[in-house]
């Protein structure tokens, strides 16, 4: 008993606790002085749009005594590098783990633990925090675990070995470790249920072996030609698959076997034989789960996104199949036990829940949390609070993510399009617009008509979209439509949507640019950029075959100012279109030295930032109409895309050399950049100037960079390509107290550079140096006495004619209060003892007094203590100075102006001193002695102030009369 209390205490005390903060003035006093090269401006906040990936996810459900609502689930997903803990409840986010070293390639949970398998390590986590690992000694690395009583079974990557660790222990270590033999390739493994000491192996040659893991002996081999035939067809030979899929069914000794070939076969081991087979085209079995509450149905996913339902009373008959479940291949199913709701999980970076109201009703999609299945591509804020974004994707998509919680994001709807695809017997994907290519916004007038407009790859029209709504807008601007009917229509480039929200705007491959009212999609006015200039010509030296080519002059980028005065367009050969806005007349063209790819325009401001073919971003000033600023971007990739802070103070840069760097405009200096592990293929800049908002190549994700200068003060520098630094992407956040407290102290280090210029207390010996107190403080000091004389009051105090109600009264017919005279006695007792003690006490002033006569560095002490105190206090302590302290004082007035130091301080007490004690300075040789040298020292300085003065007036009075 006393073992097992011992046992308990151990493992409370490997629980893990809440950290203790240290300082940040600890951390900052103790960190060393060459700090490694990181981003001064931008630090790693959080991803956006993570929901899971191509590994299984986990679900577990808890039942409660007294509960209302059902069991409580929770889904364990993979996030790559770490995973997300869900509550299926709402689907909302509980947990984040930490990043890992290795993606993550397998995932269960043990009660509140959370074993993860990465690279050689299966690490274990409570409440998102890793608390214990075990490692593969061979040091190759895991792909399948599994949680088996108090053991843990891994499987290896090669699918030669299966290691099994006794993780009830502290110590953890392996146990043991079975070798298969050549020609089985593990891939998964099963415990069937009611089976003691033993699991089954699937392979990826189609066949299964039965362990007894206590006896590390295989009990029965299934080969796949058994696995895949009936017993009635034993003699057909079929060519051997992977299985893909193993799982339990209700029924003991019976499991279902899914195969890369599409076939699924529910067999019995203890008969070995097959029982049902099924077939499901377009790709192989990924994923299978039998449902538990009662209904004998087989559920089975496929590599195309399909989802299939079997009903096993009638011989593996298919009830329903869900086609496009997912956009991608189906990495897991299950049903939650005792509900007829399956969860399944896919490649698309999505989460569905499916309810099945009746055995035989088509089942509907119930919850689901999803993003985007495909990197995004372009990115915009929407509104003015920095709180909402715009993402398009590859995957055809508009979604709508938001900073603040991840609940609130969705996918903008593009209509019925699953009732088409079902009609037109179409994938779904395919009936989606295609990627977009522009996007412009304005919430002006959001709750009043659509909002949002966008163009498509390879198309004419113009789409709008209403936020409020979720959907896709009323109208579809045709800009073939609108151009006359002989003119080649051209595909549109760019959009843009005025400040005001009642127009938008759309530029086309051939040089026209259309305006639509936003509200009833009506055609209001066209504007052309006419042929190439002369000046363009010129400088390209085109020929005659090539002029006629440049009279279709593709539109590059597309802005409107504040004011609707001016319709400003970007064209591929390298000019600047000024047009006005109410008569459509062309004012002005600007020439590049190089194309121009696309621009962006700061209505607040009115600059306009044109990127060019030469990786050069050029500032221009829309009201002068001229080039202010040229930013040159590397050598070593053309620029993607460009973004401005709200304050239009600087401007951030990616390009395709992985390096996002932010420009200083007034200055026109790199002050920060930072290279990222891929390609950042967009950015935005918040408006509310809090975050930066990127995404990449490589991942279905939305990264958010905070912005450190609004948390703490940044040091900026101009910085050259060699001090670029390697950061990493940001991860998901938990919603844990500590890491978002260390996540802001992370924001809150100030940077401080090495060159930092303090200024002294003295500039330099020979100059006169005054105090930092207002000019008030001494001028009140001089003239105390006039101001106490003014404040004094006129008459006393007088007695308050009426009584306060609450007093008590006398009994009578007349109202009197009965008020008790006190009396109270005015006369203060003194004692010998108390006016000895005072007499013999020493103020502060004083004592400071008798440490500086002996130590001239106690100087400063004294000096700082006075000009501590109010003008009354200083007034008070100067009145009570005794004869000694007298003498001290003069010596220390003396040695501060030798020390040019606190100059009109020393003037004001000077003078004050001089009022109060002059007849006792006069009486008194010493303090005369004392005296007559101050008076020396005095003239001394002031001859030297007063010469300086008269020497800077006559030089200010020659440079006056000169000019």
């Amino acid at each position: 008993m006393a073992a097992r209390n011992d046992e308990d205490a151990e493992m409370i005390e490997a629980r893990p606790r809440k950290r203790i903060r240290s300082s940040t003035k600890r951390k900052r006093a103790t960190s060393p002085t060459h700090l490694p090269r990181v981003p001064i401006l931008f630090a790693p906040f959080r991803a956006l749009g993570l929901i899971t990936n191509h590994i299984p996810f986990y679900i577990q459900t808890r039942s409660y005594k007294d509960a209302t609502e059902g069991p409580r689930i929770h889904i364990l997903t993979c996030l790559g590098r770490s995973w997300a803990l869900w509550e299926g409840g709402k689907m909302g986010l509980l947990f984040v783990g930490p990043e890992v070293q290795d993606p993550i390639s397998c995932l269960v949970m043990d009660g509140d633990a959370v074993w993860a398998a990465s690279g050689v390590h299966v690490i274990k986590y409570l409440r998102g925090k890793e608390v214990s690992r075990v490692s593969n000694p061979l040091q190759t690395p895991l792909a399948f675990v599994i949680l088996f009583g108090t053991q843990l079974l891994a499987l290896t990557e090669d699918g030669a070995r299966m290691l099994i660790w006794e993780v009830s222990t502290n110590e953890q270590a392996l146990s043991t470790t079975i070798q298969f033999d050549i020609g089985f390739t593990a891939t998964s493994i099963l415990h069937p249920a009611t089976y003691l000491n033993k699991v089954l192996v699937a392979s990826k040659e189609g066949d299964m072996q039965l362990w007894n893991i206590r006896t590390q002996t295989c009990i029965h081999k299934f080969s796949n030609s058994l696995l895949r035939t009936l017993p009635s067809q034993q003699h057909m030979n079929s060519l051997s698959s992977p299985i893909t899929a193993l799982t339990q069914s209700p029924a003991i000794d019976v499991v279902g076997v899914g195969f890369m070939s599409g076939e699924i076969s529910v067999y019995d081991v203890r008969a070995d034989e097959r029982l049902m087979r099924m077939y499901m085209d377009d790709g192989g079995i990924k994923a299978l789960s039998f449902r538990s509450d009662g209904h004998p149905i087989l559920a089975s996913a496929s590599s195309s996104g399909h989802i299939a339902l079997w009903d096993l009373d009638s011989g593996g008959r298919l009830l329903h199949l869900i086609r496009g479940a997912h956009d991608g291949a189906v990495s897991a199913l299950e049903w939650v036990p005792g509900q007829p709701v399956l969860i399944s999980s896919g490649e698309d970076n999505s989460v569905k829940q499916w309810l099945y109201e009746s055995p035989t009703a088509v089942p509907r999609l119930l919850k689901f949390r999803s993003g985007h299945h495909a990197p995004p591509h372009l990115i915009r804020f929407y509104g003015e609070d920095g709180k909402q974004l715009l993402s398009a994707s590859a995957d055809r998509t508009l979604r709508y993510i938001s900073v603040v919680r991840d609940s609130r994001s969705y996918e903008m709807s593009q209509g019925s399009l699953a009732r088409k695809a079902t009609t037109l017997s179409k994938p779904l994907t395919s009936l989606k617009f295609p990627p977009i290519t522009s996007i412009s916004c304005s919430s002006t007038r959001s709750k009043d008509w659509d909002d949002v407009l966008t163009a498509h790859a390879d198309e004419m029209c113009v789409r709008s979209w209403t936020v409020l709504n979720k959907r896709v807008g009323k109208h579809t601007f045709n800009s073939a439509e609108s151009s006359k009917r002989k003119s080649p229509s051209g595909v549109v480039k760019c959009v843009c949507v005025t400040a005001c929200g009642n127009f938008g705007l759309a530029g086309s491959s051939t040089g026209e640019i259309h305006m639509w009212n936003m509200q009833s999609g009506l055609k209001r006015k066209s504007f052309k950029v006419g042929p190439c200039p002369q000046a363009l010509i010129d400088r390209l030296e085109l020929s005659s075959m090539t002029r006629s080519k440049a009279s279709e002059r593709s539109i590059t980028g597309l802005a409107s100012d504040a004011l609707n005065r001016a319709v400003i367009a970007t064209t591929s050969d390298g000019t600047v279109n000024f047009f006005d806005f109410h008569t459509c007349t062309l004012d002005q063209v600007m020439v590049l030295p190089t194309s121009a790819s696309s621009m962006m325009l700061q209505r607040d401001s009115g600059l306009l930032a044109v990127v060019c073919d030469d990786m050069v971003v050029r500032i221009i000033d829309i009201e002068t109409r001229r080039v202010v600023r040229e930013l040159a971007c590397g050598v070593h990739g053309r620029i993607l895309d460009i973004a401005f802070s709200s304050d239009s103070r600087w401007i951030v840069v990616t390009s395709l050399d992985s390096v996002i760097r932010t420009f200083d405009i007034p200055t026109g200096q790199l002050i920060n950049a930072f290279r990222t592990p891929s390609v950042a293929t967009s950015i935005a800049f918040s408006p509310t100037n809090d975050f930066l908002a990127t995404t990449h190549v490589d991942s279905v994700g939305i990264f958010l960079w905070a912005n450190r200068s609004q948390y703490s003060e940044v040091a900026f520098r101009a910085i050259s390509e060699e001090d670029i630094a390697e950061v990493a992407l940001p991860s998901m956040q938990g919603s844990e107290e500590d890491e978002t407290l260390e996540a802001l102290e992370k924001l809150g280090v100030e940077d401080k550079p090495t060159d930092v210029f303090s200024t002294p207390s003295q500039l330099d010996g020979d100059l006169v140096t005054l105090t930092l107190l207002p000019r008030a403080r001494w001028q009140t000091l001089l003239n105390l006495e006039v101001i106490q004389q003014r404040n004094k009051p006129k008459e006393p105090p007088k007695k308050p004619e009426h009584a306060p109600f609450f007093l008590p009264t006398l009994p009578g017919v007349e109202h009197r209060f009965a008020i008790e005279e006190k009396k109270q006695e005015t006369q203060d007792k003194h004692t010998r003892r108390l006016d000895k003690i005072v007499a013999n006490s020493q103020s502060t002033l004083q004592k400071l007094l008798v440490e500086s006569d002996k130590n001239s560095s106690s100087n400063d002490a004294l000096f700082d203590y006075i000009k501590s105190l109010s003008p009354a206090a200083i007034d008070l302590e100067l009145r009570l100075l005794a004869f000694n302290s007298l003498k001290q004082f003069l010596r220390a007035i003396k040695r501060r102006l030798q020390s040019h130091l606190d100059f009109e301080a020393v003037q004001a007490l000077q003078n004050v001193v001089l009022r109060i004690h002059a007849d006792v300075i006069i009486e008194n040789e010493d303090l005369r002695t004392e005296l007559e040298e101050l008076l020396k020292v005095q003239k001394k300085e002031s001859g030297r102030v007063l010469d300086l003065l008269a020497s800077s007036l006559g030089t200010l009075g020659f440079v006056r009369d000169i000019q």
